[in-house]
């Protein structure tokens, strides 16, 4: 479905685009009548003024009311591409504003005025993390007005919201050996948004459980022969997920704004995001991830081609391709370039439009540092799926399990290669040479009844 702003913008475009001569009357009359020519930046900076009055009087919010609560917000960025002008001295502009919980909020506003004196004449909720409320309709009478909308779309984007429980297996095929060889296998943990519990580990040969001191990881770790070739290990995991919004931690985040070795800060990066955060310098931390989320949305192509996969920021920033791990090493090292905490962490999504079956391999997603709160985002979904990106800035969706986090782990017994990138497959040495076994995720989704049914959708 399109987006019905847009549609609701080109009408307004189309009934504008006369014919020469009626323009030219057109323009005879406001100019008779000495209305004043308005632009997109008028009504830009007209609702920035006033949303800026607002926080003012409220000592530092944007207050709104919503279900019986009364929000606090603010300001993430203005929708540059919906601003209209829908007639003399009447405007449109719709805003993402963010609340104290962390939910972000799109908001409708209906303005009259001209440049430089515009007041809002009507607010409406229209969005709450990416999800309208209402949409638009035409009369007969080529009038707009706004219809809700009544549950989910049938379009389903992978997003379960809520909850999810499901059973994940991590299958490793090891590779013909000629001499021993060592292997790590990240093992996720449980912390406030997944319940896990190892429910099986089968292998040819004894294990260890190491614990990675830095960021909390624990992986497994074995020592094989020869004789282990062609072998199968496979973990299997009862997990329980909740959707992740902002959240509060008590550990400093103040080492998150240190380089990795694939994700650099300072130099070409802090230029880049300077130019990119620009006048908002002086706004919230929030707004100004914002623009470095939307410039990675915007900016980077998701491709697997070319040296994919390795979450190198430097690549990431001259291709501008990549999969999940270079969207989100350029983010983290322009957050952090910019003094935003920003980290990494991997897994996998779990497929929301069937319950059983295989995985295509990992997923990774990042966090930034704002307002108290570390906020999730996933640009290279926000990328696949651009109505969702207001959903994936402050959001991570129920169906996915996660394996580890940080970049650039140290783990002691090592491999000889130093630290690890980052682990979502198995890291393997044959002797002292990297090898790399066949890995297969799956997953079996427990009984609707155990799970949320809740799904997101296109608009």
């Amino acid at each position: 479905m399109k987006n019905p702003r847009i549609i609701f913008t080109f009408i307004f475009a189309v009934v504008m685009a006369c014919n020469s001569s009626t323009k030219k009357k057109d323009e005879k009359t406001l100019a008779a009548r000495n209305v004043p020519k308005v632009v997109t930046a008028d009504i830009e900076a007209g609702i920035k003024a006033n949303i800026a009055k607002k926080v003012a009087e409220g000592d530092g919010y944007f207050y709104m009311a919503a279900e019986e609560k009364e929000l606090r917000l603010k300001l993430v960025r203005v929708h540059t591409e919906y601003l209209s002008n829908l007639g003399p001295g009447r405007h449109f502009a719709c805003v993402d504003l963010a609340d104290v919980s962390g939910d972000v909020y799109d908001v409708d506003f209906f303005l009259k005025g001209d440049p430089g004196d515009m007041t809002v004449t009507e607010t409406t909720l229209h969005k709450l993390n990416g999800k309208p409320f209402y949409t638009w309709k035409r009369r007969k009478d080529k009038t707009w007005y706004r219809v809700p909308i009544q549950g989910a779309s049938s379009d389903l984007l992978g997003v379960i919201e809520g909850e999810d429980s499901f059973e994940f297996s991590y299958e490793v095929t090891l590779p013909e050996m000629a001499e021993s060889a060592k292997i790590w296998i990240p093992v996720p943990q449980s912390d406030r948004f997944q319940d896990i519990e190892l429910t099986s580990l089968k292998a040819p040969v004894e294990h260890q459980m190491l614990k990675e001191k830095v960021y909390g990881n624990t992986v497994v770790y074995m020592e094989l022969s020869p004789e282990h070739s062609g072998k199968k290990i496979e973990l299997v995991y009862d997990v329980k997920r909740q959707e992740k919004k902002p959240y509060e931690e008590d550990s400093s985040p103040t080492r998150y704004l240190t380089a990795s070795l694939l994700m650099p800060v300072g130099d070409r990066f802090q230029v880049l995001a300077d130019s990119i955060i620009g006048q908002k310098n002086s706004e919230s931390t929030i707004m100004q991830a914002r623009a470095l989320y939307d410039y990675v949305i915007e900016s980077m192509r998701y491709i697997k081609a070319g040296k994919y996969g390795t979450g190198d920021a430097v690549y990431a920033c001259d291709a501008l391709t990549g999969n999940c791990t270079e969207f989100h090493s350029l983010f983290i090292s322009l957050a952090r370039s910019a003094g935003i905490p920003s980290r990494f962490a991997v897994g996998a999504a779990i497929p929301s439009e069937r319950d059983e079956g295989g995985i295509d391999g990992y997923h990774c997603w990042a966090e930034f540092y704002a307002e108290g709160k570390w906020w999730p985002v996933d640009i290279s979904e926000a990328n696949k799926y651009t109505a969702l990106a207001t959903y994936y800035f402050g959001r991570h969706p129920a169906n996915r399990i996660e394996f580890t986090r940080g970049r650039d782990l140290k783990i002691e017994p090592g491999p000889h290669s130093g630290p690890i990138n980052f682990l979502a497959y198995p890291v393997m040495e044959i002797g002292e040479t990297p090898a790399f076994p066949k890995t297969f995720f799956s997953f079996h989704r427990k009984a609707k009844d155990q799970t949320s049914d809740k799904l997101v959708s296109l608009p």
